[in-house]
């Protein structure tokens, strides 16, 4: 048989039988589309699960011990123990009977077994626990950065953040229900496509108002901080950082699954939950090569002989400093709570210290 010179060997097709709707053609480039996008998608939860194990481990590792109990840290490592396992379960989704290339040409998931069903089913559950455990970290770090504001702007804001936190947490809840449905009853859910639009829209939409207030009030303080002077590199200028960081990122990725793949706006979720630990651990480091550096600078002048004493140009007092070319304001537990050198030294360790990125015994020195 002589073969057609005007036809394209990389678009042929074969032929599969069902047994209930007979022979049906499937082309080359379906079947390398339906691979391809099993390959891409595993590699993009694969990816996220090491990024995630790699940052729980460095945060079990490097928080102190006395910080491992606070609020955020033991939500911020549930987020990440829930994103590591439902992406494992997407994995074993994908390399599993549900993508099996008769199964899903035939639509023919006869094979597919009870314990098959409860993989998708629970990787919804625990996106919805990931996503509610992202949602109260995001609303603990804006309770944070706003307990300085007024009592009426206070509540404002936190009015709004539970409404948007709840409309995010409600859709996630609402396309886990339908979801879960349409896999059990085994339909395609192509119906479902505007619900999960709206859920990663609301999703976005939390991320962005959580990340805008968050940043918004350090940039404030921030700008407060240079004109008294205070301009030195440190923790709030590190959480500024990181606060952009997630602001952007994930939205990036939200927008990308309308273009790219479906799967990114799983990742979106991802960048949220890693960033969040990584931008306390990274202050938290400042905070305290901070400390060792003062604690250093005590040694050195409590060597000194009896007839010395401390330089004066180390502390600054309410009067200013001895010397004005070199000055530091050295912050300690409960005295530079109550006498505060400035209101915005103040509003700087207030917020750092409820955030659990300083204890009370902390010390902070930010040199000018």
């Amino acid at each position: 048989m002589t073969a057609n010179s005007t036809t394209d060997p990389f678009e042929q097709s074969f032929t599969l039988v069902s047994p209930g709707d007979g022979p049906f053609n499937v082309s080359l480039s379906d079947l390398n589309d339906f691979n391809l996008y099993n390959i891409e998608i595993c590699i993009n939860y694969g990816a996220q699960i090491g990024a995630s194990i790699a940052v729980l481990l460095v945060l079990l590792l490097l928080t102190r011990p006395d910080r491992r109990l606070s609020a955020i840290l033991i939500v911020n490592t549930l987020s990440l123990i829930f994103n590591i396992i439902r992406n494992v379960l997407q994995c074993v989704r994908f390399t599993g009977p549900w993508t099996n290339t008769y199964a899903f040409f035939a639509d023919d998931f006869s094979r597919v077994h009870t314990k098959d069903y409860a993989i998708p089913i629970t990787t919804t559950v625990f996106t919805l626990l990931m996503q509610i455990c992202v949602e109260a970290s995001l609303c603990m770090q804006v309770r944070v950065v706003c307990v300085t504001l007024r009592e009426l702007y206070r509540r404002v804001i936190f009015a709004i953040s539970g409404v948007v936190a709840l409309l995010a947490i409600g859709f996630r809840f609402a396309y886990m229900v339908e979801n879960d449905k349409y896999i059990v009853a085994l339909v395609p859910t192509a119906n479902l496509y505007w619900l999960g639009s709206a859920t990663n829209i609301t999703t976005s939409i939390s991320i962005f108002w959580f990340c805008g207030v968050f940043v918004t009030k350090l940039g404030f303080a921030l700008y407060q901080r240079k004109k008294l002077g205070i301009g030195q590199f440190g923790p709030m200028q590190i959480l500024f950082i990181m606060g952009c960081q997630t602001l952007i990122i994930p939205a990036v990725l939200s927008i990308l699954q309308y273009w790219v793949n479906p799967a990114m706006s799983s990742n979106a979720l991802t960048a949220v939950a890693i960033f969040l630990p990584l931008s306390s651990l990274w202050a938290s480091a400042s905070i305290d090569s901070r400390t060792s550096a003062s604690k250093e600078s005590r040694k050195v002048f409590a060597n000194y002989p009896s007839g010395f004493s401390e330089p004066t140009t180390y502390r600054q007092t309410p009067s200013g400093p001895v010397s004005p070319a070199h000055t530091a304001t050295t912050l300690r537990g409960s005295d530079s709570r109550s006498n505060p050198s400035s209101p915005g030294q103040h509003q700087f360790y207030s917020d750092l210290e409820k955030q659990g990125l300083a204890g009370n015994g902390d010390l902070i020195t930010v040199k000018e």
